[in-house]
């Protein structure tokens, strides 16, 4: 459940309820249900397809995003604005091995509602990797 898109989550509430009626209500008929539920689930196809071909609608939809901690402290008014618990946040920290909001470079509050922390820390180096090709 935790991974679900908002779209997804909508969805499973929408089947239910087209579902429902052709169960329990007057409308017996399973064929009624089952169209109803063609239709809610080529519905969520279709944006799925849009969302990953247009980048505006993605922006749209799923929202972006945010820094809610960098280079060791924690920004307190995008914390509040997204209506982050501060415990849960350090929950995050802990999850990630860290002990305090000092030891980050950045933290994110992700789209699908998981934070993700880069350690100040961190072992990860960057640079530049060539590669060959061949002309032929």
């Amino acid at each position: 459940m935790g991974q679900f898109t908002l779209f997804d989550l909508a969805l499973v509430l929408l089947a239910a309820n087209a579902v429902q009626p052709a169960i329990t209500g007057p409308d017996s008929s399973l064929a009624g249900g089952l169209v109803i539920l063609a239709a809610l689930f080529l519905l969520n196809a279709a944006v799925a397809r849009l969302n990953l071909r247009l980048p505006r609608l993605r922006h749209l939809l799923e929202g972006e995003a945010t820094v809610i901690a960098r280079d060791g402290a924690w920004l307190d008014g995008v914390v509040a604005r997204e209506g982050l618990d501060p415990e849960d946040c350090r929950m995050a920290l802990r999850e990630h091995g860290l002990e305090d909001v000092s030891e980050v470079a950045l933290a994110v509050l992700e789209t699908d509602g998981t934070i993700s922390v880069v350690p100040a820390a961190s072992d990860v180096r960057r640079g530049r990797r060539r590669v060959r090709t061949r002309r032929i």
